[in-house]
């Protein structure tokens, strides 16, 4: 939701930090590998215990995920860049998910029931992106919904930093990602008549 309906102000700011990398002769590809390395090492900050270096990094690479896509459009977007793009982001998703885990065991369960909501969410969104003949901005139809990427990093972030709360924040987040998918599919029954 807030991607969709906030993106406008916060895009000066990524096109403006686009064009400087552009000058500086990066890729789109090349900054989507660096949001990747850089969300990654969120988790692991998660797990040795530095949940504001862990929040840092998730917000850094998710700026650096919005200004890739913005370098592509620039410059020439490719398939291959929007798969990255994609694996990526649920990787870095993972390396969050993963590094609660294994630092907080007694809420695994919780994070397990959270990972399942994200991939049915994920599945509906990708395959309605796949089908779908319309097109936006990006190289497919984009789906908007209640949790989007910003919203997950929001989410995560409370996780994070309110890690004596992580079951109750991580089954609010399994109730968001839920509501989402259900949103979705009930979108894609319109879409795909």
């Amino acid at each position: 939701m807030l991607d969709t309906h906030g993106r406008k102000y916060v895009q000066p700011a990524i096109d403006g930090t686009a064009s400087v990398l552009l000058r500086w002769k990066l890729t789109a590809n090349q900054v989507t590998g660096i949001a990747f390395l850089i969300g990654l090492s969120s988790g692991v900050f998660v797990y040795v215990g530095q949940p504001l270096l862990a929040v840092a990094f998730l917000w850094i690479s998710g700026f650096l995920d919005a200004v890739d896509g913005t370098m592509a459009r620039k410059t020439k977007p490719s398939a291959w860049g929007t798969v990255l793009d994609i694996t990526f982001d649920r990787v870095v998703e993972i390396s969050v998910i993963l590094g609660l885990a294994f630092a907080y065991p007694e809420a695994q369960w919780a994070l397990l029931l959270l990972s399942v909501s994200i991939i049915i969410s994920m599945t509906i969104f990708l395959t309605v992106g796949a089908l779908s003949e319309k097109q936006g901005v990006k190289s497919f139809y984009y789906q908007a919904g209640v949790a989007e990427r910003t919203e997950g990093f929001i989410l995560f972030s409370l996780m994070i930093i309110f890690s004596g709360q992580l079951v109750w924040m991580t089954l609010l987040f399994f109730a968001v990602e839920m509501f989402t998918a259900f949103q979705r599919l009930f979108e894609a029954k319109r879409l795909l008549k």
